[in-house]
This record gives C-alpha cells, structure tokens and sequence, in this order.
C-alpha cells in the first residue's frame, strides 16, 4: 500500500458511514487533500445521492421487489466502494464510479 493510501485510509473509511460521515470526511482532507481520500469522498457522496434520489423515486412504487432491487443495488455500490478503501484501493464503484469522479471532480 502507497504512503497516499496509508495516510488517506481512516478519512476514505469515514466517508462512507452516512452522508454526515462523508461530510466530516471531506472537512478532515480539506487541509491534506489526499488524493486516496478524495477519490473516495467522491465515491460515497455519489452513493449517498444516489440512495436518496432512487430512493424518493422507488417510494412512488408499492412493490417489495422493486424496492428490495434498490436496496441490493445500493448495499453493492456500499460494500465494494467500502472494503476498496478498506484495502487501500482505488477502484470505481460499478457502473456509476466513473460518472461520480467526472460530477464531483472538484472534492479535491
């Protein structure tokens, strides 16, 4: 693991416990802008958004499948986007990653 990873490790970590932990995270790489930890800034955020804005979407909808779809989807952006950082990589969440690194290319 480089020294960029190492150091970034416990902000990429936080950010990925609820949207307020991704809010603490981006205040505590707001001084060191790690590269490692703003990647997964970026990650979270997208994902948090995405849980809110498919979740309002999906309430319209009064069918457990639909929703238990939803949550799969979001638990396996979650979980891939957490033990990433937990490794101390850098890989995009699938399908959406690479769209959440070009809309919140200023978390730097």
């Amino acid at each position: 693991m480089n020294t960029t990873a190492e150091t970034g490790k416990t902000t990429a970590i936080v950010a990925y416990l609820t949207i307020i932990g991704t809010i603490i995270a981006y205040f505590m790489n707001n001084d060191t802008k790690n590269t490692f930890a703003s990647f997964h800034i970026r990650q979270a955020l997208g994902i948090h958004i995405t849980f809110y804005l498919l979740g309002a979407l999906i309430s319209i909808f009064d069918s457990w499948m639909i929703s238990w779809a939803f949550y799969v989807f979001i638990i396996v952006l979650w979980g891939y986007g957490f033990i990433t950082a937990l490794q101390g990589e850098q890989k995009e969440v699938p399908l959406l990653g690479d769209k959440f690194q070009k809309w919140f290319s200023t978390i730097s």
